[in-house]
């Protein structure tokens, strides 16, 4: 790849990482925050989920219109979505837990600061499809791997970014200050985008159909038992590491750790990810195999889960910086593990199909998973870990089923197939 067609990837890759900066600085404090305005468990929980159903919602309609528009004009509208939204939650914050204006309240408003959020985020398949857009087939994974990377280095240097403006006392009302800093990131990416962003569809290319969730598609693939383990595997899976990833911060509360100390949790988790991801996974996939690894993944999200939900109940932060990337790794072993069973499973015809809905999958199971972990936690802090850590076990016996099926491409690749 020549350094000219190497410019728009670095560009999007630069793009999506700054606006991801943002998000990385929200969602730690988004649980504290609602709490303190005043939110029930199940409201809360609803909060926390309401970003993903909205990007389960509008995903597809933008990259409808991208292929329609050009992909530049929708990159620059959800960056702009983003600048308001996380504008309108640090300056809803600045309102206090009484406050209130046009006759709704601080909680009111911090719902539509995540709805607008999570719409304007859903922009994400959009930068994939510019990254598709500007890439040879033979180069479109590493391509691709780029917003993965963007997701890592964002979580873990935007909660560094967000400490300072967060307060160190545990008994300090919410700074609106991350807030802002987040908007003013993602104006920097917009105004980066409006100077560097060339388009990247061609004249000539035809839109391609688009769906939230084809019933078709899904009809077909429970259809084949393999492929429809998988799929529940990525499900509960998913919906297990929602439960984790969404009460952490409320756990970490409970310990007394500050907004501030709070934010370096977060990005201890998120350096743990990128590094398990970026290394570990990358460099024992291709010798382990997917079968091993999503069998380790899910032992090892099993084992963390409990561990977790242990140093919450001994009170104990040392523990639990000691446990956490237990489940991290875990999580960061079985999420490829699956995805490429579930394509090594799938016919070259069906791929798009195949893996659009696993995805769709793994979207329903981030909007479920915070709706029943807080809940749960409004139980004893530790319910919401043990309970994800049952349904990995469950998840360890499905992962064994798929042995046979793990097996079978090495033998059936050379095989002919059947019209």
């Amino acid at each position: 790849m020549d350094r000219q067609s190497k410019a728009p990837l670095l560009i999007i890759f630069v793009i999506v990482f700054i606006d991801l900066l943002g998000f990385g600085i929200v969602l730690p404090l988004l649980p504290r925050y609602g709490e303190h305005f005043g939110a029930a468990d199940l409201t809360l929980g609803l909060l926390m989920a309401s970003f993903s159903a909205m990007q389960f919602l509008f995903a597809p309609i933008w990259g409808r219109v991208s292929d329609r528009v050009g992909r530049r004009p929708i990159l620059m509208l959800g960056l702009a979505g983003s600048t308001a939204s996380y504008a309108l939650f640090g300056w809803a914050t600045s309102l206090g837990a009484s406050g209130s204006l046009l006759g709704m309240s601080a909680l009111t408003w911090l719902f539509i600061t995540r709805i607008g959020a999570g719409i304007a985020g859903a922009t994400i398949p959009t930068a994939q499809a510019y990254i598709a857009d500007s890439t040879a087939a033979t180069e479109r994974g590493k391509g691709m791997a780029l917003i993965g990377a963007a997701f890592g280095i964002g979580f873990t240097f935007g909660p560094l970014i967000g400490a300072p403006f967060a307060s160190a006392d545990v008994a300090s009302p919410p700074s609106p200050m991350p807030g802002y800093v987040a908007s003013a990131l993602s104006a920097i990416a917009l105004i980066f985008a409006a100077a560097r962003l060339p388009e990247s569809l061609k004249p000539d290319s035809r839109p391609a159909e688009r769906h939230w969730f084809d019933i078709s598609s899904f009809r077909h693939a429970v259809g084949k038992p393999v492929i429809a383990l998988i799929l529940v595997t990525m499900f509960l899976t998913t919906f297990a590491f929602a439960q984790f990833e969404s009460v952490l911060s409320l756990l970490t509360s409970k310990l007394g750790l500050s907004d501030r100390y709070n934010f370096y949790v977060f990005a201890y988790v998120g350096l743990v990810l990128t590094i398990s991801q970026g290394f570990l996974v990358r460099r024992l996939m291709p010798k382990l195999r997917e079968f091993r690894m999503s069998l380790i993944g899910t032992v090892l999200m099993t084992l963390g889960l409990v561990l977790v939900g242990i140093a919450g109940n001994m009170n104990s932060v040392v523990i639990l910086y000691l446990v956490l990337p237990i489940s991290v790794i875990g999580f960061s072993a079985l999420n490829p593990s699956l995805q490429s069973l579930l394509s090594l499973r799938t016919s070259d015809s069906e791929q798009g199909g195949t893996l659009g809905l696993g995805q769709s999958m793994s979207a329903m199971a981030r909007i479920l998973g915070p709706a029943a972990a807080i809940p749960l936690f409004g139980i004893q802090r530790a319910v919401p870990f043990w309970t994800g850590a049952g349904i990995m076990g469950f998840g360890i016996l499905l992962v064994l089923l798929l042995r046979s099926s793990a097996q079978e491409p090495e033998s059936t690749e050379s095989e002919p197939s059947e019209a």
